[in-house]
């Protein structure tokens, strides 16, 4: 296990990035997204995906170019062809604009169609915080999620992200996916060889499983209610916009990797100032939030509101570094050994 430093990783990815030739808005928008991530302690949508991101640049897969086309289809919604750019540059381009278009009509919802990987979905929720708004951001993504009562999977880990500002902290924020876990975290587990929690997931009979390496589908949150999410999920993203389904878009790792996978995502904006005053919003979401961590406690730990654990994440890594197994090292060895410098002695 190494520990790297987060301002030293930000100049490497940049400078590898853009080597390749990556549109340098899109460069910004990936590299903020995962170190983002990574420091708020959800490793498996951070750093550790930068080496298959560069392999999906080397490629083709993804679309190095800012080629975008934005299409504002009415006062208060758009929809964004990233045209196979990274899901990172489309998705905040999307947000961005649904602020924008919020602060004239209220609030507003972008499609963003033919995307890819975005990430973390409270990289672009956040974005709406900051502007004193309401965020939403949700995406599609392929099969991974066992459908209640069968044997297969049909819908992705498809996640729902809310944020919303608080008085005297980062925002707070619930990042969640429509499964019990992501399927990088079965990844994770692969990589180390350790059995995963029963309920987690399942083989290809549908049967649960605590073998990452035979798991084939995830257990949707809450049985039948995760998979009704899921299904919101899907006709947000790429019903509305006649997109690719979970079930009709590409593995993400177990497809050709310079094959297109066509994702798609949705975001939202309601601007809080045109229903009171931000800073009232703010002050009562705060004395909600606070109210909720003094209620008594059922055991040692802590009593959390949405996005609590992430906070403290951030607070260490930020001064300690990231942490990453030496197996997932080697890969961004591989890819330069410029890396040695952001380990943490």
């Amino acid at each position: 296990m190494v520990k790297l430093d987060s301002v030293v990783l930000n100049q490497l990815m940049e400078t590898i990035l853009l080597e390749k030739g990556v549109n340098k808005d899109a460069v910004h928008h990936v590299v903020s997204s995962i170190l983002q991530t990574s420091l708020r302690g959800v490793d498996s949508h951070g750093i550790n995906l930068f080496p298959h991101y560069c392999r999906a640049v080397d490629s083709g897969r993804v679309n190095k170019q800012n080629v975008m086309v934005i299409n504002q289809t009415a006062p208060s919604t758009a929809i964004v062809d990233a045209v196979d750019s990274f899901g990172h540059h489309s998705g905040a381009v999307a947000m961005d604009y649904a602020i924008k278009l919020a602060g004239e009509t209220g609030m507003a919802a972008v499609n963003v169609t033919n995307s890819t990987h975005f990430g973390a979905a409270a990289y672009f929720a956040l974005r709406a915080a900051n502007h004193n708004m309401l965020g939403f951001s949700f995406t599609n993504a392929d099969a991974l999620v066992k459908a209640f009562n069968s044997q297969k999977a049909f819908f992705g880990t498809n996640p729902i992200c809310f944020t919303a500002p608080l008085l005297n902290e980062e925002p707070l924020c619930l990042d969640m996916a429509t499964s019990l876990v992501s399927w990088n975290k079965i990844n994770n587990y692969r990589r180390t060889n350790e059995t995963i929690p029963a309920q987690w997931a399942y083989d290809e009979f549908g049967q649960p499983t605590t073998n990452p390496h035979v798991a084939k589908s995830l257990s949707p949150a809450g049985e039948y209610k995760g998979f009704g999410l899921g299904m919101m999920v899907d006709i947000l993203c790429a019903v509305i916009t006649g997109g690719l389904i979970s079930k009709d878009i590409l593995p993400m790792y177990n497809s050709p990797i310079e094959a297109k996978r066509k994702i798609s995502h949705f975001f939202m904006a309601i601007d809080i100032q045109k229903f009171s005053a931000p800073d009232m919003f703010k002050a009562n979401l705060q004395g909600m939030v606070d109210r909720i961590r003094l209620l008594p406690k059922l055991s040692e730990g802590e009593v959390m509101v949405p996005g609590d654990p992430e906070k403290k994440y951030y607070a260490d890594r930020i001064i300690s570094g990231i942490p990453m197994d030496d197996v997932k090292f080697e890969e961004f060895m591989e890819i330069s050994q410029s890396f040695k410098k952001a380990v943490i002695n």
